[in-house]
């Protein structure tokens, strides 16, 4: 797909350096030249008084990224075609260097010798192309820096539709010693939760670490703080991103080549993770290229698998994955035959229904004969209700008598639970719900509803299931019952209207079910 692309003859058969436990990367680089190796940390080095940083914007159809000179880092990346969550006239802003937040792109080059530097996201660097407007399939912003003996040439290319970024770095040794430089990519953000983040569901923010052996592998803020963040730090494969509701930004080193992993703290406020790579030894007048993929965007999950192996996992739906990859399949198939996601959601819930109508017919002819013999159970509370030994006993032979098991209406539903789980958690993390209506007031399924309709509709039919439910012999237990609507419907005016959507559907289709299986349970017993 991508790699490492020599310019000249140079050895790269070096391994990869061992992060020190402080964040630095030690000068144990084997067969190259001793020197520092730390990548710097997030205060920036002066620039020099003849030379000043400037900011540089550069616009595609999907994507407005600001690169900043310093560092030929990128400071800001607007998503065109993603309204931002709390003003839909402004872009989605994903990387940002502002007062309030800072999530940053970065890459350089480690390894000098002793008392020089070469150039990384703190060297200043100087434009090379003059593109600012994406006018065709694809241009390259470039950008080069000198230092150390070190000439590094940083190319980004851009393309038209596209999230993902081919990086180049062109490093050549323009000393007259040997050199043996590495090549880190970074990605630096403060722990801060992204704006519009609900206090009511909660999801996943943070760095995030993939290789073949390991797998998937995210990282807790509070975890990295106390020293117990786990992950792969060595591998010949694999990735590394920084992880939000609905966005990634996510760097892609060349497959196959030896890398470092590294999560650590920079200051208070911010955090960084990154990949070191060696380039080799290079003889003097010699260089090396090394590609990488740098994804910017939305976690579209089928562009994003077609980057690199397991960057989709960032829609992370942990242990019920098994069954959440099938469910978001079957619900982007019905959407590219209705080409609406309010209406691929009901037609998804009805039929996992319909995939589960037996289970839950079984439930419900259960919970009818319960309910016929609920006036019997509650005299026989009122009867024993002050010796439980003689009060089980009496239960027990009323439910032989009756053939009914008292778990008969459980049990389906419980086999069911991963299923509508798994759903639930498709629909919460699915970006293709953002900004998509449904009809006449829902126009983002993403957010609550405006209106409060569908909530109000899931109270209701709450209330209605529960009338058709068996009614608890325990006062208290009913009492409780009969709550549990309030709390839930109250719950659902804060969540995102797709889900609210879901569940409405959901208990219309159990109402309707329960309803006409009940009317059959009722003839066959009075046939009985």
């Amino acid at each position: 797909m991508f790699g490492t692309t020599p310019v000249k003859t140079a050895t790269t058969d070096a391994k990869p350096p061992v992060t020190a436990p402080d964040g630095s990367i030690p000068s144990a680089v084997p067969g190259a030249v001793a020197g520092n190796t730390a990548v710097p940390g997030s205060a920036p080095a002066p620039a020099p008084v003849e030379a000043k940083a400037e900011k540089i914007v550069v616009t595609t159809d999907v994507l407005r990224l600001t690169f900043d000179t310093l560092g030929a880092q990128i400071v800001k990346a607007e998503l065109l075609k993603q309204p931002d969550v709390e003003d839909h006239t402004k872009p989605t802003v994903l990387l940002d260097e502002s007062t309030s937040r800072t999530y940053l792109a970065q890459s350089g080059v480690v390894g000098a010798p002793a008392g020089a530097a070469f150039p990384t996201h703190r060297t200043l660097f100087r434009p090379v192309t003059d593109a600012r407007q994406l006018s065709g399939d694809a241009m390259d912003v470039s950008f080069e820096a000198e230092s150390g003996g070190v000439k590094v040439i940083k190319t980004y290319t851009l393309r038209q539709g596209r999230y993902d970024i081919d990086v180049r770095h062109d490093l050549s040794n323009v000393s007259d010693a040997p050199l043996a430089p590495s090549l880190y990519l970074q990605l630096t953000r403060d722990g801060g939760k992204p704006p519009g983040e609900s206090h009511f569901y909660s999801t996943f923010t943070g760095p995030a670490i993939y290789t073949s052996e390991h797998k998937f592998q995210k990282v807790q803020f509070s975890d990295i703080d106390k020293n117990k963040a786990t992950f792969n730090k060595a591998a010949n494969d694999g990735w590394l991103g920084m992880v939000q509701h609905y966005f990634a930004v996510a760097w892609v080193p060349p497959e196959g080549a030896p890398r470092t992993y590294d999560i650590t703290k920079l200051d208070s406020r911010l955090y960084a993770v990154r990949a070191v790579q060696p380039v080799g030894t290079l003889s003097p007048g010699t260089g090396n290229s090394v590609e990488a993929k740098l994804w910017i965007g939305p976690q579209d999950q089928q562009a994003m698998a077609a980057v690199a192996q397991g960057l989709d996992l960032v829609v992370d739906y942990g242990w019920l994955t098994i069954i959440a990859k099938p469910v978001f399949l079957l619900m982007t198939w019905l959407h590219s035959i209705l080409a609406n996601w309010g209406w691929t959601i009901v037609a998804l819930t009805v039929l996992i229904k319909l995939a589960f109508y037996p289970l839950s017919a079984a439930g419900y002819r259960s919970m009818a004969r319960m309910k016929k013999v609920t006036p019997r159970m509650t005299a026989l509370r009122d009867k024993y209700k002050d010796d439980r030994t003689k009060l089980n006993t009496a239960m027990m032979e009323l439910y032989k008598n009756e053939k009914i098991n008292p778990l008969g209406g459980c049990l389906p539903m419980i086999v069911q639970v991963p299923v509508f789980i798994s759903l639930y958690w498709v629909l919460l993390a699915s970006v293709e719900m953002r900004n998509a209506p449904w009809i006449g007031w829902v126009r983002d399924l993403a957010s609550p509803d405006p209106f409060f309709i569908l909530p109000a509709l899931m109270m209701g039919t709450m209330f209605l299931q529960m009338r058709l439910n068996p009614k608890p012999p325990d006062p208290m237990q009913a009492k409780v019952m009969m709550f549990m609507p309030l709390v839930f419907g109250g719950m659902m005016f804060f969540f995102p209207a797709g889900l609210v959507l879901y569940w409405v559907v959901n208990n219309c289709l159990s109402i309707a079910q329960q309803w006409y299986v009940g009317k059959q349970a009722d003839k066959a017993l009075a046939a009985a």
